[in-house]
């Protein structure tokens, strides 16, 4: 297996993105091999040359950087030899089994669907979030981001990716979906919550629950929360607010130490014919590994030939 990783990504690339590889490297069996792709000068910097021959690290030098605010495709246009295109065009011919990286999402959104192109009869990637439950398990809550506006049959194709996801990475047993709105009855919530309830409602394409509010998504009867990434992407930055404010007075808790996004690493774009797997911009080494760690879980999930699979039925 090899995963590509953008080492130019990120706001502390290349420092923190060698790093998180090497910690990523230890954990992983020799059959594993990371790919660095980046300046290769300053990649060969940062890791002694007998850690290179001993190691299952290869690096492919790319000399452009898509910068954090870089229009997406003009970028991937301009920028050719860039960190995010190399590993673009190798996930493409096959290379790679899977590519990460912290540096622009829109990029990386654009990349994957230029490159290798989203699984047919997807109407749009999406991306996710794992909560943290009390008894150890995880709620995913999807979209997080990349979809602000979205119509029922979207909304309904997220349950699919979610319930996927939830199952076969995160060893969730017939995962139970909700929909997120302002109340639980049928009848509640705008025009799209309302049109995507009645598509969902008697589904076998998913273990549809009902609706759900927001102080059930840690609720330990739900295990994937669909919603517009518009309220998603809220509802994240308040967890990560929360996280902080929690930090910031001094309380350490195993519980409330799981909000921390660093122990997930990133999130794969649903509906991708490849693993693709996208970090925050801010990550350090430990969310980097865990980012490169994540790509792994996901290839070795077969996810993308599932989420195809399930659609074909």
């Amino acid at each position: 297996m090899k995963i590509g990783l953008d080492i130019m990504g990120g706001d502390f690339a290349p420092d923190t993105t060698v790093a998180g590889a090497l910690l990523a490297q230890k954990e992983f069996p020799p059959e594993v091999q990371i790919v660095l792709i980046g300046k290769e000068e300053e990649i060969r910097s940062r890791i002694s040359d007998d850690l290179l021959r001993s190691s299952s690290l290869e690096i492919v030098d790319a000399r452009d950087v898509v910068e954090m605010g870089d229009s997406p495709t003009k970028a991937l246009s301009k920028k050719k030899n860039s960190s995010i295109s190399v590993g673009f065009a190798m996930l493409k011919k096959k290379e790679l089994d899977g590519f990460a990286s912290t540096g622009n999402s829109g990029a990386m959104l654009v990349g994957a669907i230029q490159s290798v192109g989203s699984v047919p009869g997807i109407y749009r990637p999406c991306i996710t979030t794992p909560f943290p439950k009390m008894n150890g398990s995880v709620t995913i809550l999807l979209d997080v981001g990349i979809n602000a506006d979205c119509k029922p049959d979207v909304l309904y194709q997220f349950a699919i990716l979610g319930s996927l996801y939830a199952q076969n990475v995160y060893g969730i047993g017939n995962p139970r979906v909700g929909l997120l709105n302002i109340g639980e009855e049928e009848n509640k919530g705008n025009l799209l919550t309302q049109a995507t309830h009645e598509m969902m409602k008697g589904t076998e394409d998913f273990n549809f629950v009902g609706n759900v509010e927001g102080r059930d998504i840690l609720n330990e009867d739900i295990d994937v929360i669909v919603c517009d990434g518009f309220t998603g992407n809220v509802i994240l930055k308040e967890a990560e607010a929360f996280y902080v404010a929690i930090k910031k007075r001094g309380i350490s808790d195993e519980y409330f130490d799981k909000f921390n996004y660093e122990n997930y690493g990133g999130t794969p774009f649903l509906g991708i014919n490849a693993p693709v797997v996208i970090g925050h911009g801010s990550s350090n080494d430990i969310a980097i590994k865990n980012m490169v760690m994540l790509t792994k879980e996901i290839v070795e999930a077969q996810l993308s030939e599932k989420i195809m699979e399930a659609l074909l039925k």
